[in-house]
């Protein structure tokens, strides 16, 4: 790293309270060599700035010029999450429908993922907005290839969509616009002269109490910045449309006060309560259009643009038909979601912000958000710009789509970030996938000296009797309560069920090391092959139940798993995970294999 051997060119004297001050500045010369992983500067998709060498070790800040619509790994963990969620309300036996699609309008470049669910539908929605007019083409050619990378790693990545939206669709357009006229018809918009630190990075204002002077200590510059997100401010003064957010102060503290779980975990919700608590400014729902020309029209004034967030949150609502729902009626449309499921990046925005916009319209409100921590590289946070990242499409390419839902799924944080490496891939992939779960299927299905159906015939005439072994009967109390577990834990912490999951295959591993079903020979009396049996059954019943409650996680090698085992494909819904309830199955539907060929789970090319 270079240190700043000029320090005046760091503006020491700036005073954060004087506005012209920051409009006056213009460019510093700051001076960096590589971008630091501490630095309060934050380099990342949605903020990378050009650097150019201006003299000798001096390098100049300009303004972005291109920043890459690549997806990343996050957003892979956020489908796959969302994916999860849908599947599993599958696996209930409720209708589910899964809508994916790109945020196209704004200034800035910043990824994000939502989803949503209700009872019996669910939703999803990947917001990108991306800074197409500096990138030098046409504004619809860029989205559209935005588009078209986000709709492929959803494709990639097995995602089970039923549409693919974008904003700038005619009927999302539409949505936004009578949403609008709505809200002004009942008061709530207004217009005034706005004045504030706005951030093009998170698209919003910020009053003078959410923003700082922050040092960058790498490189001496100062400069104003949210103190939520970190992210650069300028000031801005304009004229434009507000939205009365103060005046549902009230309203939103008394929701939270008897929906104590709407924010999920339980600490956000703090923090949201707390924001609220502290007083809410009116919002800036528009931009000049000749600041803001990429994005939709405000109904009757071709001067402005609707605030981006305010576009974007409504698309939430454009497929479940919004605004041609019959009142009283929204639930036939898949509204208000069970659910959100978002980053916790974005909390303001879908916990203070929505439900305002939608208690201004006496519109039902979401019954609760889920938001989800970030995943890091190195132990400092992802960015491309300085080469801090994971392209998803080449971890599915070396590991598996199953292998990586399964990897996202259960390292993915809920509460704290995690942390992403190739080695905890191997890791867990030898442990869980190749050790656990297929190491368990290829000894119980491609077994010489027992046959899974004869085990299953055996067994169903004696399902009520008592077994005398302790290590079987607590095997079996196990497998009885591990779908009730699942489910509970599902809801709120998909990896938390699957850790649950794999306990079960690890311990039915031991179970069955510890039963030495095959030191009773081929050759054995009535007695010993009832001992047989019986370890076979149990083991085959927990490949069973586990690989039906897995599905979600990893559809297709789940599906082979089931076929292995002979499971009907009626009978893979959780309804059908009680212990015993399946007696038909046991005779392989497909080709088992011998040696590598037909294993689940094959040992990787690369340990590294």
């Amino acid at each position: 790293m270079v240190t700043n051997p000029d320090q005046s060119s760091a503006s020491p004297s700036l005073n954060p309270t004087n506005p012209s001050d920051w409009q006056e500045l213009g460019p510093h010369l700051i001076f960096l060599l590589e971008a630091p992983r501490n630095s309060m500067f934050d380099f990342d998709a949605s903020d990378f700035v050009a650097w150019f060498r201006a003299v000798g070790l001096k390098y100049k800040r300009v303004e972005t010029l291109f920043e890459s619509v690549a997806p990343h790994i996050g957003h892979l963990y956020t489908l796959v999450l969302t994916d999860i969620l849908k599947r599993w309300q599958l696996l209930k036996g409720k209708k589910a429908i899964l809508c994916t699609g790109t945020d196209e309008h704004g200034m800035k470049v910043g990824t994000t993922s939502h989803i949503l669910f209700n009872e019996g539908y669910l939703w999803i929605f990947s917001q990108i907005q991306r800074a197409a007019a500096k990138a030098g083409q046409d504004v619809r050619d860029f989205c559209n290839q935005n588009h078209e990378n986000f709709r492929i790693l959803a494709q990639r990545a097995n995602v089970s969509h039923d549409h693919f939206i974008r904003t700038s669709d005619d009927d999302h357009k539409f949505s936004v616009q009578h949403f609008w006229l709505m809200l002004k018809e009942r008061g709530y918009i207004y217009t005034s002269k706005h004045e504030g630190w706005y951030s093009v990075s998170d698209e919003t204002f910020y009053p003078a109490s959410a923003v700082q002077l922050t040092l960058d200590p790498s490189t001496g510059r100062k400069f104003m910045a949210s103190i939520e997100t970190g992210k650069e401010v300028e000031w801005t003064s304009e004229t434009n449309y507000h939205f009365r957010l103060s005046s549902f102060k009230d309203r939103l503290l008394e929701f939270y006060r008897t929906h104590p779980t709407f924010v999920e975990p339980e600490a956000r919700m703090s923090h949201v309560i707390q924001a609220v608590n502290s007083g809410l400014e009116d919002l800036s729902v528009s931009r000049p259009r000749e600041r803001l020309s990429w994005g939709i029209q405000v109904p009757n004034d071709e001067t402005q643009t609707i605030y981006v967030w305010l576009d974007a949150l409504i698309n939430y609502l454009t497929k479940a038909n919004y605004p041609f729902q019959i009142p009283g009626q929204e639930d036939a449309a898949g509204w208000p979601a069970d659910c959100h499921v978002i980053g916790k990046d974005i909390i303001r925005f879908h916990c203070i912000y929505w439900p305002a916009f939608l208690m201004a319209l006496d519109l039902p409100l979401p019954r609760q958000v889920l938001t989800h921590a970030h995943w890091t590289l190195g132990r400092a946070k992802m960015a491309k710009s300085t080469g801090n990242a994971v392209n998803p499409f080449f971890a599915i390419d070396r590991f598996g789509v199953d292998t990586m839902r399964y990897y996202l799924a259960h390292d993915g944080g809920i509460r704290d970030d995690a942390d992403y490496e190739n080695a905890y891939i191997i890791e867990r992939y030898k442990k869980g996938l190749s050790g656990g779960i297929g190491n368990l299927t290829s000894r119980i299905v491609r077994g010489k000296q027992w046959s899974v159906r004869e085990a299953v015939e055996f067994m169903s005439k004696r399902l009520g009797e008592s077994m005398l072994e302790d290590s079987y009967s607590k095997l079996q109390r196990h497998l009885t309560d591990l779908p009730l577990s699942v489910n509970e834990k599902m809801e709120l912490n998909p990896g938390s069920a699957l850790r649950e999951i794999m306990s079960v295959i690890y311990e039915t591993n031991a179970y069955m090391q510890h039963s030495e079903p095959w030191s009773y020979g081929a050759e054995r009396d009535e007695g010993r092959n009832a001992k047989v049996n019986t370890v076979i059954y149990l083991c085959a019943e927990s490949l069973r139940i586990c690989g039906i409650l897995l599905q979600p996680y990893m559809p297709n090698t789940m599906k082979r798993l089931l076929d292995m085992l002979g499971v009907a494909s009626d009978a893979r819904l959780l309804e059908n995970t009680a212990f015993g309830a399946d007696i038909d199955y046991g005779t392989s539907t497909v080709e088992l294999g011998r040696g590598l060929n037909g294993v689940l789970f094959p040992p990787l090319s690369s340990d590294t």
